[in-house]
């Protein structure tokens, strides 16, 4: 059975003219409850920090990021190193698809957090099997690696509540993409006694980060009875949580990166309609599902599971700003009102 679909105040004129990039900044939040913040301090400035994947979340990341490493970010655009020295970090252009341009980063960084996804094709991850054979070259190789990984490596799980311990059955090659990646990952740390943490991550949501165009072109969710469990975690969560694992992981460790909420995937879609006056989507069957959505959304729909985040809290001490996605959503419509001066 669903829960309620959490209650958020409305903001009509936002939802209709708002550039949801634009609000983003005003969101983000601090990255550690003020009992962590003195253990994330800074105590080894000279410390080097190898950031593979430059997106959002990892820009969300560098400010705690740049207190406490010296961070050499990856970018694949050389016009991108002008943001990146503005947040603080040393832009090295290399491309995980390019095995050649990855020499420079051996033995560059003492520590690596690679958020970098796999190709969009296949069931193998060749770009982190790159990244590791350059790293695995340097004189000396990282001490610690987190990697970001996705909770699409349970597969379908059929609504339960489920923890680290449910052995990956994946059913996507999305989601195999993705255990290939982790099995590289843990098979390099154990050669090369590297403290290897990885963080299974569901949907990213965020004020710039939200299914409003989905919504807006009226695309159907699965009728109640037939609906399935997502999870998610706000993207300034998720980057505190990677600070959190270079600190805190531990050994060969999984974590599951996600927020409180415990929604069915309509039922998220209701709240998100609800926060900015936009129509709830229409219902339907799973067979009318399967006659009229792109394989991808069902590869989404067909999985259903409640992820539990005790170790997130318990082992990495982390404090979610956002416990669930009605304090999440309320945070982005607070945004919106703001923008527009209501």
């Amino acid at each position: 059975m669903s829960q309620p679909t959490p209650a958020v105040a409305p903001t009509q004129a936002a939802a209709q003219s708002v550039n949801f990039a634009t609000v983003a900044p005003r969101i983000h939040g601090r990255l550690c409850d003020d009992a962590s913040r003195a253990s994330l301090a800074p105590r080894h400035p000279a410390r080097r920090l190898l950031l593979i994947g430059s997106g959002d979340v990892a820009r969300r990341a560098l400010p705690a990021l740049v207190r406490r490493y010296r961070v050499f970010a990856v970018i694949r655009d050389p016009g991108e190193r002008a943001a990146l020295r503005a947040l603080g970090a040393i832009p090295v252009v290399a491309d995980l698809d390019d095995p050649a341009s990855l020499a420079r980063l051996a033995g560059l960084a003492q520590q690596v957090l690679h958020l970098a996804p796999p190709p969009d094709s296949g069931e193998r991850d060749p770009r982190t099997a790159r990244l590791l054979a350059a790293l695995g070259r340097g004189k000396t190789l990282p001490e610690r690696l987190v990697y970001i990984s996705t909770s699409g490596v349970y597969g379908d799980c059929g609504g339960a509540r489920i923890d680290e311990t449910r052995p990956v059955a994946p059913q996507s090659a999305r989601g195999k993409r993705r255990v290939d990646a982790e099995r590289q990952v843990r098979a390099f740390a154990r050669r090369n006694r590297v403290t290897a943490t990885l963080l299974r991550v569901p949907g990213i949501y965020a004020a710039d980060r939200l299914p409003v165009e989905r919504l807006k072109r009226g695309t159907p969710a699965l009728l109640p009875g037939e609906d399935g469990y997502t999870n998610h975690i706000h993207a300034d969560d998720l980057a505190a949580a990677c600070v959190a694992a270079l600190v805190r992981g531990r050994p060969g460790r999984a974590v599951n990166a996600c927020d409180d909420s415990q929604l069915t995937m309509g039922d998220w879609f209701d709240a998100v309609a609800d926060a900015f006056a936009l129509p709830r989507p229409p219902r339907v069957s799973r067979r009318d599902a399967e006659q009229t959505l792109s394989p991808a959304l069902l590869s989404f729909m067909n999985e259903s599971r409640r992820l539990s985040n005790r170790r997130l809290k318990r082992e990495l001490h982390l404090r979610l700003r956002y416990p669930t996605v009605a304090e999440g959503l309320a945070a982005a419509v607070a945004a919106l009102a703001a923008t527009h001066g209501t």
